[in-house]
């Protein structure tokens, strides 16, 4: 007993050839031989028929061929829409709305008074009004950000926050910086946002330049080069300026109150004057300590009063105020070099050819507890 078979498939090798329509007399149409396979006969007349299991495995095919070049479409989009990603993160256009407590300034040194700014309450308000309008841009850093730009708009939203605990104030729009930006980069970022703003002082702007200089990780050596750095956008006859306001922070900047107050001809007018007359130094300084300014506009008499006075009403003032006050002068010869001290009332100073802003600050903490241990400690 033979067995029967479930399936019968058959291919066929070429494609069936349409014959050309036959006459319609009935009579010349060929009759198929007497017992012949009805299959054959159907392939013969050019009528192919296909099995169920070929028609399910063409099928299958087209859909594995199908899916596979779907696949292949969207990866293919996937990778353009990453790589268009990466090229508007890197120009800062993409944004994204980022955590205020995510946020931290600790990387750049910033270029304005942190302790005053009497147009944040006016940028405030226009933020509660109509939003923030241009993002500020962060670089991302770990689990976090770091600020680039905005430092103004972040404390707006920062107060605004801790004023309402509004949680429209909690999120701030975000323009996200490529990482691996050098640091002269972001600080090129950082200064040419608030050279274009125009609002930001002479002595915002020199202060900046003097803590980049001492920065160890800028890899600048000098003022001079600092300002050439990170103002090259400015012009010539501003970065002069910027130089001259910066000699007149490191004669008095420990001193003063409301720096960022000092207008741009009074600045130059008083480095030129201190310059010019080096006994007017230690008189100005000293007025500066003994008095508690309550505003930027007494502090700016005081140094327009200093212009005014006389290099030998200085010259008396000076000596008289060191005829009254005791004080030792010395030089020390150490390993690394010669230091010169002056000690007085309430104050110590060493000057030395090193430079100290290169010194880790843990070592500097350390040999100033020494010398102080060393100082109040037992008669040698």
């Amino acid at each position: 007993m033979s067995k029967r078979r479930m399936f019968d498939i058959d291919f066929p090798s070429e494609p069936p050839v349409a014959k050309p329509e036959a006459p319609s007399s009935a009579a010349s149409a060929p009759q198929p031989a007497t017992g012949a396979p009805e299959t054959k006969s159907a392939f013969r007349s050019g009528e192919a028929r296909r099995g169920p299991m070929a028609t399910a495995i063409s099928e299958n095919a087209d859909a594995l061929r199908t899916r596979a070049e779907v696949e292949q479409n969207i990866r293919a989009e996937n990778d353009r829409l990453a790589h268009e990603f990466v090229r508007l993160k890197t120009l800062g256009l993409v944004v994204d709305r980022i955590p205020l407590e995510q946020i931290s300034t600790s990387k750049l040194i910033r270029d304005r008074a942190v302790n005053r700014d009497p147009d944040l309450q006016e940028l405030k308000e226009s933020i509660r009004d109509l939003g923030l309008s241009n993002p500020i841009r962060v670089e991302e850093d770990g689990d976090g950000y770091q600020l680039v730009q905005g430092f103004r708009r972040l404390s707006a939203y920062r107060a605004l926050y801790e004023e309402t605990g509004d949680e429209q104030f909690r999120l701030i729009p975000a323009g996200l910086v490529a990482r691996g930006e050098t640091l002269q980069g972001l600080y090129r970022r950082m200064v040419d946002e608030n050279l274009v703003r125009r609002d930001i002082s002479f002595a915002e702007m020199a202060q900046l330049a003097l803590s980049y200089a001492q920065d160890p990780e800028t890899g600048s050596d000098s003022v001079e080069e600092s300002v050439a750095l990170l103002y090259a956008s400015a012009g010539r006859q501003k970065r002069s300026y910027i130089r001259h306001f910066a000699e007149l922070l490191e004669l008095i900047g420990a001193e003063l109150s409301f720096a960022e107050a000092i207008p741009r001809a009074l600045g130059l007018d008083l480095k030129k004057h201190l310059v010019e007359t080096p006994s007017a130094l230690p008189a100005l300084k000293q007025r500066l300590r003994e008095r508690s300014f309550s505003s930027a506009e007494e502090e700016l008499s005081l140094l327009r009063q200093a212009l005014k006075t006389p290099a030998s009403d200085v010259t008396e003032a000076t000596t008289s105020q060191r005829a009254g006050m005791a004080k030792t002068t010395l030089r020390c010869a150490v390993p690394a070099g010669t230091v010169r001290c002056l000690a007085r009332d309430g104050r110590i100073e060493m000057a030395m050819e090193r430079d100290f802003s290169a010194v880790d600050q843990r070592r500097l903490e350390t040999a100033i507890s020494a010398f102080f241990d060393a100082l109040d400690g037992e008669d040698i």
